[in-house]
């Protein structure tokens, strides 16, 4: 099937099952143990109802949002994705040029297999970086570091990691950083000849930023526990706020008095989401927890769901349910992973065309004007 005639992520998503290996698919398309939580994510955007109205003037759709004091083409920026070169080679700089293509934030994970400073460049003012806060305080202070010198003016603090999620497909791939050669990983780049002259031409992927850190690591796990503190608190969140000049947002928020803590130390927005369901299976798809979390913080910062993001009008739903704007990361790269660049253009095309009718079909001239009203009863709160 050619990309032309991909109709949807998931059309996508299996090309570009069919062309990466096992192994190095899963790392970016698996979640926690049993993937409940991944599988709810979508499950629950798709179970949020909202109402067609008619013989409205919508000849003129605007899919702008304003957040954070600028305005994007839409309310859609690409989601933070570790070891995503390892998924296909030069997805980082290939989705911050996308991004930078059609006016969408970037958001450049400190995982990621490309070098904060490159992807800033690729980015070009539509970076943001995302951080995750080492046991080793100078490790942090030198990220910081970097990304204010590289021109980042938005930093996102991931909370939702004080513990190494457990991702059994990893296990039974025996994904390692860097990669191992088993006969496994072997038949993989046989049966995906075209990824792996693509991974040699653009060298073996790792994580970029904290290179020099990770020679003894033998294990994905390890790598968690060289990146990750388990003792992050609000005192320590808070001493973050005072450090950072810029725009500060805290990613992986699922509880109202959570929300409420980021309000209160001067965040100045949260992301509401349960890491695309990568960290735990047993918690709640992050669409149910939006409404009280909005609630919580009464419009008083910015609000950014992600986690299952696979349809334009899970943008609209979010919008209806509190929510200023949305994040994808695995919808954008699996156009990528399914026909590189144009792949990802595809993807965004896809999804900002369902946008769009989605629009249309509800009545509504623009994405900020939708809201509660656009719901079907029963859906303005949580269940």
């Amino acid at each position: 099937m050619g990309l032309d005639r991909a109709a949807s992520i998931e059309d996508l998503r299996c090309r570009a099952r069919r062309r990466i290996p096992r192994f190095a698919f899963d790392l970016v398309d698996g979640g926690a143990e049993s993937e409940r939580n991944l599988r709810r994510n979508s499950e629950a955007l798709e179970e949020v109802e909202l109402i067609p109205r008619y013989m409205m003037d919508v000849s003129a759709l605007d899919t702008r949002a304003t957040l954070l004091g600028q305005t994007y083409d839409a309310p859609l920026g690409m989601a933070p994705i570790g070891m995503l070169n390892a998924f296909w080679p030069n997805a980082d700089e290939t989705l911050a040029r996308l991004c930078k293509r059609h006016n969408l934030p970037y958001v450049a994970s400190s995982a990621a297999s490309t070098t904060l400073e490159a992807l800033a460049e690729a980015a070009d003012g539509n970076g943001w970086f995302q951080l995750y806060v080492s046991s080793d305080d100078d490790v942090t202070e030198g990220l910081i570091q970097r990304a204010e010198a590289a021109g980042y003016t938005t930093l996102i603090v991931t909370a939702d990691v004080p513990a190494a999620g457990k991702r059994d497909r990893d296990i039974r791939n025996q994904l390692a950083v860097p990669f191992r050669i088993t006969p496994a990983v072997i038949a993989g780049l046989l049966a995906n000849p075209r990824w792996s002259l693509a991974t040699l031409i653009h060298g073996k992927p790792n994580i970029a930023n904290y290179a020099g850190l990770l020679r003894s690591a033998t294990s994905y796990a390890d790598v968690q526990k060289t990146l990750i503190t388990p003792a992050l608190t609000w005192e320590g969140l808070e001493r973050l706020r005072g450090r950072w000049k810029g725009k500060l947002l805290v990613k992986g928020i699922l509880h109202p008095d959570d929300a409420r803590g980021c309000l209160a130390i001067g965040c100045d927005g949260i992301i509401v989401s349960n890491h695309g369901g990568r960290q735990v299976a047993f918690g709640p798809p992050t669409i149910e927890m939006l409404p009280a979390i909005a609630e919580a913080v009464g419009g008083r910062m910015a609000i950014i769901m992600d986690s299952g993001v696979r349809r334009g009008a899970d943008m609209l739903r979010a919008k209806a349910l509190g929510a200023d704007f949305a994040l994808a990361g695995r919808a954008l790269a699996y156009g990528v992973g399914a026909g590189g660049a144009a792949g990802a253009e595809r993807a965004f095309e896809i999804l900002h065309l369902e946008l769009i009718r989605a629009l249309g079909q509800l009545g509504a001239s623009s994405f900020e004007s939708v809201g509660p009203s656009a719901l079907r009863r029963g859906h303005s709160e949580a269940d």
